[in-house]
């Protein structure tokens, strides 16, 4: 059976552009990531240290490595924007 030589042509081109695509999807991830790869199965736990990670250094992403917080994170609580019903 023949091979179609000018099939060829088009099914470079498709497997070109998916490789394309996919390459800039995963950089484009990759740079909202401070260019760490993307999380996968994020729980509860996580969720809450990354919020912390955001008030300690500015970044989800970021993890910062001084034993002694900021002053500004004495103030940047999530519970002091709650209201307290007693």
């Amino acid at each position: 059976m023949p091979v179609p030589w000018e099939a060829f042509i088009p099914m470079g081109l498709v497997v070109v552009m998916f490789g394309v695509t996919g390459t800039g999807f995963n950089l484009a991830k990759r740079m909202t990531n401070d260019g760490k790869p993307q999380r996968h199965s994020v729980d509860d736990w996580d969720d809450m240290m990354m919020r912390r990670d955001q008030r300690l250094t500015g970044s989800l992403r970021g993890q910062a490595t001084d034993p002694i917080a900021k002053p500004e994170f004495a103030t940047s609580s999530v519970w002091n924007t709650e209201k307290h019903n007693i």
